[in-house]
Formats: structure tokens, C-alpha cells, sequence
């Protein structure tokens, strides 16, 4: 009786201590799955209340990174930028950054160059980085893409600077050529030569203003408030006759052909200045007793029907080196020859701004030696009044009056015919 009771009070013994080793394993278990591990402070929603929401309309590109330095929340542009990949931060001066905010409280800021993605070209990205705390255990870092800023601050200086030296020239010319004047009073001949000059170099002065004027107009203005049907028989008679003079003293023959009775619908103004400029270029780049061609015609678009003119010249052509570059302000393909004719170099600038503005392009083909034919393409009439609600100006840069890969055209010279010579 003694040795039953004895088995049944361990068998007792030995159920209590099995429960309660039980529930103390249950406990823990409970408690270790409650324990936030590595894994779960990055799939949690970690961020403090009304954090994402904010970082997501931002247009900086934002970063949070915890305590292990790993990313808990990225935005797409941070991601576009090559700031994060693999899931972790790959610049490592912001990295560093990050974690002297994370140790001090303090808030950092600092601009650096990276290497652009998906380039061989050593094209640098310059950034603005601040950083700064998200509670006890969060880093915010936020980066702002400069490139575009720096690189039209540096237009814009280049700008200014082109600007003062070719106002420089004429005007210090003027200076020189009246002390010399002065100093010759009693030489006639002398007075009258260098009067001369005078009148030559305030003329050119005067050209440069008016285009600075003409070329801040057309990027400051909106073609479509005074838009008009324009008849491109029209343009086409007014420049011709605007170079009339210079192709007479050359013995150039102008003649322009084409379909007749076409339109655009745009601003008479605008419009005439750019087929001037580009007569006037195909007349200055001519050699004596050639031909400058004008023609227009339609032709058939996805958006509606283009209208094509096109300016054909027998000149010195352009190189391609200097077909990226002949839409900038100030560039010219020979800067001899240009000063000589009085140009400026902001002629083939007003060209394209007009255009674009127009819902339009300009394209050039050229060969060295054989001639250039420039293409404006502009909206008919009908179909440019139904593009004016979503104008755009895809392709243009602003600053410099230049295109992201001038195309070429093969040249329209022979398809076009010219009936009509004009003296």
C-alpha cells in the first residue's frame, strides 16, 4: 500500500512539473514572437504616422534607413538616381552621413558629384544632400538633383559673357574709329574712310540688339494669343525680298516654288523673322552666281498634316560637328565670314524658338562643299489651332537655344520644283 501510494505521488509529482514547464515554454515562445527581429523592423510599417504619406508627394528623392543602416523606405526616384540598389544605401558619403546624424542628432547637409547611370561617358550628377533624425531610430535622407540648375546657371553665364563681347566689339570700335576721326579733321579722305567704318560697325551694332530683342520676345511670348492664318506664299515673297539687295550684289538667283495656297496658323510676326533668317543665312553662305532655293509642300503626320519649307542653299555646308552646335546662341559655323556679313549668331536661335513655340521643328542637312538645305515643320492651319491646347516644346533647351540630336533629312532639293525665278 505504501509503494502505490509512493508511485502515485510522483506520478503526481512529475504531471505538475510537465504542465508548468509547459506554460513557461508557451510563455517564452509568446514573447519571442512578439520580440521585433531584423527581418520585421523592415517589412513593419516602422514609419512614424502621416511619414509616408509625405515622403511620397515630395519631389525630392527620399531615404529612410533604421538602425542596421538598412533601407526601410525608398522612393522611385531614389532608385532612378542609383542612391539605393539591392535593397541598400550604395553612396557611401551619404551613408556616413547618415550614421553622424544617427549618433549626434544633427542635422546635415552637403553637395556631391555622382556618376551617372547607364552612361561610358564619365557624366557627372550633382546633388544636394540633407539628413537629418525620424524619431529615436530612424535617418531621413533627402537628395535634390541639380544637374539641370547648374547646368542653366552655366548657360546663363555663358550667356552673359557672349553677350558683353559682342556688344564690346561694336561699341569699341565705334570708340577708336571717332578718335580717329577726330585726329584726322584736316584729312578728308581719312574722315570719310573712317565715317565709313562707323556706319558699318553701328549698323551691327544695332542688328545685335534688334535680335536680342527678336530673340527674347519669342521665348517670352505666346505665339497662339495673336495667331492668325498665315499664307506661306506670303513669307516665302516677304523674305526673299528682305534679301534682295544681298543677292543682287552676288549674283544669286532665289527662286521658290512648291504647292501654293498653304497656311499655318500662327504669329504672322514670329513666323516672317524665321524664314527671314534662314534666307538670309542661305544668301550669306553662298558663294557668287549660285542658287538658293525656296519650297513648300504638304505633308502627311500621325497629329495632322505638316508644312514642310524648305531653304536650300549651294554654300560652304556644315560639318556634323557643327550641326549639334549651329542652333546655339552666339555659334557660328565661320566665325570670318559671319562678322563680315554683319551676322550675329543668334539667327538660327530665333529660328528654333519660334518653331517650337509653333508646335513645329527645324532640321538641317548639310554636306561640306555641296550646300545645306534647313526644313521648318510647322502644323497646318486647321490641325495647329486643334494642337494649341497641348503646345509643347519636347527636345528644346531653353537656355541655349539648342536641340538634343539635330536630325537630318536627306535633302529635299530635287523633289521640290521652282518655277518661278525672281531676280
Amino acid at each position: 500500500m505504501d509503494v502505490n501510494a509512493a508511485v502515485a505521488a510522483a506520478a503526481a509529482i512529475a504531471g505538475v512539473l510537465t504542465g508548468v514547464i509547459a506554460v513557461l515554454a508557451f510563455r517564452w515562445s509568446e514573447r519571442e514572437q512578439k520580440r521585433p527581429t531584423r527581418t520585421s523592423l523592415h517589412t513593419d510599417p516602422v514609419l512614424p504616422p502621416g511619414v509616408d504619406t509625405v515622403l511620397s508627394v515630395l519631389r525630392s528623392s527620399a531615404v529612410v534607413l533604421d538602425e542596421a543602416d538598412a533601407v526601410v523606405k525608398a522612393s522611385s526616384a531614389a532608385y532612378a538616381l542609383g542612391l539605393v540598389r539591392g535593397g541598400k544605401m550604395s553612396v557611401e558619403p551619404m551613408l556616413q552621413m547618415a550614421r553622424d546624424t544617427r549618433r549626434d542628432g544633427e542635422i546635415r547637409q552637403v553637395e556631391l558629384d555622382l556618376p551617372r547611370r547607364g552612361t561610358g561617358r564619365g557624366e557627372a550628377l550633382a546633388v544636394s544632400a540633407r539628413v537629418a533624425p525620424l524619431g529615436s531610430r530612424l535617418v531621413l535622407l533627402l537628395v535634390e538633383d541639380l544637374t539641370e540648375a547648374r547646368r542653366i546657371e552655366a548657360v546663363r553665364r555663358d550667356f552673359v559673357a557672349n553677350v558683353s563681347h559682342e556688344l564690346k566689339t561694336p561699341v569699341g570700335a565705334l570708340s577708336l574709329l571717332s578718335e580717329a576721326v577726330m585726329g584726322a579733321s584736316d584729312d578728308p579722305e581719312a574722315v570719310e574712310r573712317f565715317a565709313g567704318r562707323m556706319q558699318i560697325e553701328a549698323t551691327r551694332l544695332t542688328n545685335l540688339v534688334q535680335e536680342l530683342i527678336d530673340l527674347s520676345r519669342v521665348q517670352n511670348d505666346d505665339p497662339l494669343e495673336d495667331a492668325e492664318p498665315v499664307r506661306i506664299d506670303e513669307l516665302v515673297a516677304e523674305a526673299i525680298d528682305r534679301c534682295r539687295h544681298q543677292a543682287g550684289a552676288k549674283q544669286i538667283t532665289m527662286a521658290s516654288g512648291g504647292t501654293a495656297e498653304l497656311r499655318i496658323w500662327g504669329n504672322r510676326g514670329q513666323l516672317a523673322a524665321a524664314l527671314g533668317n534662314l534666307v538670309e543665312n542661305a544668301v550669306n553662305y553662298s558663294p557668287a552666281r549660285t542658287r538658293v532655293g525656296i519650297a513648300a509642300r504638304r505633308v502627311t503626320a500621325p497629329g495632322g498634316d505638316l508644312i514642310e519649307i524648305a531653304v536650300t542653299d549651294q554654300g560652304i555646308g556644315i560639318s556634323d560637328k557643327d550641326k549639334e552646335r549651329i542652333f546655339e546662341r552666339f555659334y557660328r559655323v565661320d566665325p570670318a565670314r559671319s562678322r563680315a556679313t554683319g551676322g550675329t549668331g543668334l539667327g538660327l536661335a530665333i529660328v528654333k524658338h519660334v518653331a517650337a513655340s509653333h508646335s513645329g521643328e527645324v532640321t538641317v542637312w548639310s554636306s561640306e562643299g555641296q550646300g545645306s538645305t534647313f526644313t521648318l515643320r510647322l502644323p497646318e492651319a486647321g490641325a495647329a489651332r486643334d494642337r494649341s491646347t497641348r503646345q509643347t516644346t519636347s527636345g528644346l533647351d531653353e537656355e541655349t537655344g539648342r536641340t538634343d540630336g539635330t536630325t537630318t533629312v536627306s535633302s529635299p532639293y530635287e523633289s521640290f520644283s521652282a518655277p518661278e525665278v525672281l531676280p
